[in-house]
């Protein structure tokens, strides 16, 4: 990773330029031009340095409520699990910790009802059936920018 892919990640990262042409935008802003910032950013995720560009939304300004779920998922069926939670449009990111609730995942969803039928549905499809479901009482949102 150079100079100029740094660049272009400190740029991305919450500035994304809502535009029609948004790679002509950031490449105008870095002195450079669109093509090359679409390699180098394609490269980056190829590479797994980007793990994906995209918008962000606060669930409760939608009409939406979300949750973070922890499961305790034994050691041979955890692979089985997250494709099955994966499957859930709602769910925005899972990830595996050190704990004796191994698995976390976010879930967006209209309601907590759906919320609490689709766990029901991820329980009975895998056998997991300890998995809590944790709203947020209130919301501390902290932006997480890093300077590369």
């Amino acid at each position: 990773m150079d100079e100029t892919d740094r660049a272009i990640l400190n740029r991305i990262q919450s500035d994304f330029p809502i535009t029609s042409q948004p790679y002509r935008a950031i490449a105008d802003d870095l002195d450079l031009n669109e093509v090359e910032v679409l390699e180098r950013i394609k490269r980056l995720k190829a590479e797994g340095i980007i793990r994906r560009i995209g918008g962000n939304f606060v669930p409760e300004k939608l009409g939406f409520v979300s949750t973070l779920c922890a499961a305790k998922v034994p050691e041979n069926k955890i692979d089985r699990f997250a494709a099955t939670v994966n499957r859930f449009p709602g769910v925005t990111h899972n990830y595996q910790r050190e704990n004796e609730f191994n698995i976390w995942f976010t879930f967006i969803a209209p309601s907590m009802q759906d919320i609490e039928k689709n766990l029901a549905q991820i329980a009975a499809e895998t056998g997991v059936d300890r998995i809590l479901n944790l709203p947020a009482t209130h919301v501390f949102k902290i932006k997480a920018e890093f300077n590369v």
